[in-house]
């Protein structure tokens, strides 16, 4: 398959008159489409629900447009919490799965009635003493430990994990968490990221599925929802072919009906926590090439840097570059695509095989709509860029602004200089 940005050259030219480059651009079109088929993939059970991983791509507008769909919000922080709160998502549409969490987020996360998935079998006395009594509703999360494996394409490790109960802790939690008063539990575990396989989810699902089954034999805890979590990945490479959310989907009530029906547990939800997969594909980091460097090798650098996109410099993560207008040229010129932070990776691409770029021309970086802004950070004080929305309607819509100077100088407000800097 190939890689197509969902803006042009000629959109981009007025587009950039009034919002320059660097920034982040998402299609509101794709991500309704997109959210619609995962909707119709899981259908066929009555209590399916997804809850966006905010941590994903932490915007009110774009939480927003999920949740008039439908979806919920998945949290790890207080700020999630909050943000999910300030668009009106609040009780049981806010899951909230964090690790090592404040006293205080637990009693915000109770405060808006959402649900809380535990982490460690210490933290059930440690959540008993933030809010004196423990919520009717809580869920685990489940780290088998080990290797996980499907065929010869998923291989992760939650044996390195720091997330999770064992399966010792999960029997004797459940256990723990029925004699404190607890009356609905829900099941929880992400065992492999980015999955490119439709195989994932139904092996990850039988084998909670099959859990479920012990635990309620074994300790009498009645499970209201299995959270299959995140893990489907979307194509990073042009030609990756992408996962097929339907076979996902029937995968899934397979394994089901096989295992939760049969033991009579029919009545289960089913619940995931999707944030790549939901926006991945449908942003773009646009940036404009300002510098071309001819030293040892031949550089074009641009005015995004790894403040702006991150996943290339800390994981060596492929992100495809289209040169807007150049889409059908031959790629006949070899280039490292750089930024301007004072680290060595800081590059989007290297050896990259591009058609020939000049000063001026812009370069979409594709698949940046999770996990593209939300890890920008202000290295070298370098500012973070503007969020777009490209709308079903043509319109563009400013989303977030672009920071400025006195955005970065404001957390100084409780020192003399502060009122030396000039804005």
């Amino acid at each position: 398959m190939s890689k197509k940005p969902f803006v042009t050259k000629e959109m981009m030219d007025e587009i950039v008159k009034k919002y320059p480059t660097p920034f982040h651009i998402y299609d509101e079109k794709g991500i309704r489409e997109n959210l619609e088929a995962l909707k119709a993939a899981f259908s066929w059970n009555k209590g399916f629900k997804e809850y966006f991983a905010v941590k994903a791509t932490p915007n009110p507008y774009l939480m927003q447009l999920l949740t008039e769909g439908g979806c919920g919000c998945d949290c790890s922080s207080l700020t999630e919490l909050m943000l999910s709160e300030a668009i009106g998502v609040v009780g049981e549409n806010i899951m909230f799965s964090s690790n090592e969490t404040p006293e205080s987020e637990y009693q915000y996360a109770a405060k808006l009635g959402g649900i809380i998935n535990l982490d460690d079998i210490t933290h059930i006395e440690y959540l008993e003493k933030a809010l004196g009594k423990l919520p009717e509703t809580l869920s685990c999360r489940y780290n088998p430990g080990g290797v996980f494996k499907v065929s010869n394409s998923i291989m992760d490790n939650p044996g390195e994990a720091k997330y999770g109960f064992t399966t010792e802790q999960l029997f004797e939690g459940f256990r723990i968490l029925k004699a404190k008063g607890v009356k609905y539990f829900g099941i929880h575990a992400f065992l492999a990221s980015n999955t490119i396989s439709n195989e994932y989810y139904p092996e990850l699902a039988k084998q909670l599925f099959e859990l479920a089954v012990k635990l309620k034999e074994e300790t009498g805890a009645e499970i209201k929802f299995i959270n299959l979590s995140g893990g489907i990945g979307i194509p990073y490479l042009p030609d990756q072919e992408g996962n097929d959310i339907y076979a996902i989907g029937n995968g899934v009530k397979e394994a089901f009906e096989e295992v939760l029906v049969a033991a009579g547990m029919g009545d289960i939800a089913i619940y995931t926590e999707l944030g790549r997969y939901m926006m991945g594909p449908y942003g773009h980091l646009v940036t404009t090439a300002i510098h071309q460097k001819h030293t040892h090798k031949e550089y074009i650098g641009c005015d995004a840097c790894a403040v702006n996109l991150m996943r290339p410099a800390m994981y060596g993560s492929y992100h495809h570059i289209t040169v807007l207008g150049k889409e059908e040229q031959e790629t006949t010129h070899q280039y490292d695509v750089v930024g301007s932070l004072c680290e060595n990776n800081d590059k989007f691409a290297i050896d990259r095989m591009l058609p020939e770029i000049e000063v001026g021309d812009y370069l979409v970086i594709h698949d940046t709509g999770a996990h593209g802004y939300s890890m920008g950070y202000n290295y070298n004080g370098k500012l973070k860029s503007a969020e777009l929305l490209l709308c079903e309607n043509g319109e563009v819509k400013l989303i977030r602004r672009a920071e400025t100077p006195k955005d970065y100088f404001a957390t100084f407000d409780c020192l003399p200089i502060h009122s030396k800097i000039k804005f």
